[in-house]
């Protein structure tokens, strides 16, 4: 029988998770040149940021663990600042 804790843990670690898995697939399907003429770093930078979060995510498994946080923060500006600016120059 599961704690409440644990299925609270669960339904943090889900959305979370997919949450990063998101932002890093996202990032891989966007050109390089979009994310410099953006002046939004460059696509290698946000790559490697999110895919060791992901990673740390997948390990850690704790969804309130520090470094779990940094990375839903990372995931949360590259999908609430950076890609939104991508998108819309996918348009011009």
């Amino acid at each position: 029988m599961f704690r409440i804790e644990e299925l609270i843990g669960w339904a943090l670690f889900v959305p979370l998770l997919a949450m990063k898995v998101f932002a890093l697939v996202d990032a891989a399907y966007r050109k390089d040149a979009f994310f410099v003429a953006a002046d939004k770093q460059n696509k290698a930078f946000w790559l490697i940021i999110l895919a060791i979060f992901l990673i740390l995510q997948i390990l850690i498994r704790d969804p309130v663990n520090i470094l779990n946080l940094i990375g839903t923060v990372a995931a949360g500006v590259y999908l609430a600042d950076v890609r939104p600016t991508l998108r819309a120059m996918r348009h011009y």
